[in-house]
């Protein structure tokens, strides 16, 4: 006897969806994004992978750009800010390069987002609370609040750029062997015609990636606090 297909199901016996909330939508890109890449994180697929129209999310999110600056906020709640109690110890330049290497390390996890936290601009809670954390510190070592306030940009550019950086690498077939001719060339460097490079060529390619951040965040910190800001 041939099974009776299975009767229509009424829309009013399915379980209603759950509202749309800025924070679902948010969520649910976050799971998208670790489970697809970034570049699968569109208003048309998030829309699909909750069962909803785009022009749904558009109440709650402007836009694809406004939506990647969501992410970057919602993970910017993995940041270590301890180092900026004021009850940690330890020298303050440590404690904010510190602060900065939790931040790179998060967008080092989430490479498609390294890219976009260039030009992303998330304004939540997380991202206010790494600002304060930084400007803390740099309050703690007496920098002047115009020279601090300039720093934290550039700290916190430092950071994104080194992420994005090494995330086009990672995608790069060929860069370990371009690194390798790259450290080749300027160890083999000819004293005639480039003296300096042969002089320096180990410097040059010295340190390990971390080793290199930690220089150059210690640099940065120095030189907002040494470098009046001009507004001329």
């Amino acid at each position: 006897m041939t099974p009776r297909p299975p009767a229509p199901r009424s829309r009013r016996e399915r379980p209603a969806k759950a509202a749309l909330t800025h924070d679902s939508i948010v969520a649910t890109a976050v799971a998208l994004m670790r489970a697809e890449g970034l570049q699968r994180v569109t208003m048309r697929r998030l829309a699909q992978e909750l069962d909803t129209g785009p022009a749904s999310l558009y109440v709650y999110v402007a836009n694809t750009a406004e939506l990647h600056a969501a992410i970057l906020e919602e993970l910017l709640g993995a940041v270590d800010l301890s180092p900026a109690d004021a009850a940690s110890e330890g020298d303050w330049r440590d404690r904010l390069a510190a602060v900065l290497g939790s931040y790179t390390r998060i967008l080092f996890a989430h490479p498609s987002l390294a890219q976009s936290a260039l030009v992303a601009r998330p304004v939540g809670p997380n991202y206010l609370a790494l600002v304060e954390a930084v400007l803390a510190l740099l309050h703690e070592g007496e920098v002047p609040g115009a020279q601090a306030a300039w720093g934290v940009d550039v700290l916190l550019l430092v950071a994104t750029a080194t992420a994005a950086e090494q995330s086009i690498r990672d995608r790069s077939a060929g860069a370990e062997e371009e690194h390798n001719a790259l450290v080749a060339a300027l160890r083999d460097a000819s004293a005639t015609t480039h003296p300096r490079i042969a002089a320096l060529g180990a410097d040059l390619v010295s340190g390990s990636p971390e080793q290199r951040l930690a220089w150059i965040f210690r640099t940065v910190i120095n030189g907002a606090r040494t470098t009046p800001v001009t507004t001329d």
